[in-house]
């Protein structure tokens, strides 16, 4: 049985070529805008808390025994200097962060915040009690520059007050203690490991890396050497 047809002009049937299926990638470059430095009320929180603990762990390097015999002007400023050498450490991340348009706050971390309070007591003292917390679509450079911004910090500020105790040798633990206090920090979150800055600093740039690790422990090593 023959199919019926359309009546169509005798002509060479039309077949329609289909071309194979393809895609291609295109890289877009995208534009991240500078965002304002914010401090939502949750991040002053934790930042707060945080803030406490540092100053537990400041004053155990004096000796809780020696703090009542201590002038209250020198520990007001040596409580002072601990203060700002934490903040400043994670204010830079954050500034860095914000910067480049990522969102960027300061949260607690269960194990950080434990070990901080345990170094209170402990001789050995670990100093995180928790990390600003960056989302977004990041580099490997951008999170390297990002977490140099607070080993960087520390490492100045140890260098400043190292300068300040030779200067003024009236209050010359004082800041001795400050200048060993910001090279811990700076040294250890140098540590290539973990959620450590180190580990994506060295992921970044390796020689940056070196000459901040570097740094870092030469400061640690004559601070805590003058300061004993």
């Amino acid at each position: 049985m023959e199919l019926a047809r359309t009546p169509t002009e005798e002509t060479e049937p039309i077949v329609a070529q289909q071309k194979p299926y393809e895609y291609t990638i295109t890289y877009v470059p995208t534009e991240t805008k500078k965002a304002k430095i914010h401090f939502s009320n949750k991040e002053i929180t934790h930042l707060t808390i945080a803030a406490l603990l540092v100053i537990g762990v400041g004053l155990s390097f004096m000796g809780f025994s020696t703090i009542f015999y201590v002038d209250y002007a020198i520990l007001a400023s040596f409580i002072i200097i601990f203060t700002t050498s934490f903040l400043t450490h994670e204010i830079a991340h954050k500034i860095a962060a914000q910067r480049k348009g990522y969102w960027a706050e300061f949260r607690l971390t269960i194990m950080g915040a434990f070990l901080t309070l345990l170094s209170i007591i402990s001789p050995f003292k670990i100093i995180s009690p928790g990390a600003v917390m960056v989302a977004g679509l990041a580099e490997k450079e951008s999170m390297g520059k990002i977490s140099i911004a607070g080993p960087a910090t520390n490492i100045a500020l140890s260098t400043i007050f190292l300068a300040i105790a030779f200067l003024l040798p009236q209050y010359n633990l004082t800041f001795m203690l400050g200048a060993a206090f910001n090279a811990w920090i700076a040294l250890f979150n140098l540590i290539p490991f973990g959620l450590l800055d180190g580990f994506k600093i060295f992921l970044w740039n390796k020689k940056i890396w070196v000459l901040a690790f570097i740094g870092s422990l030469v400061l640690t090593l004559i601070s805590y050497g003058l300061a004993l």
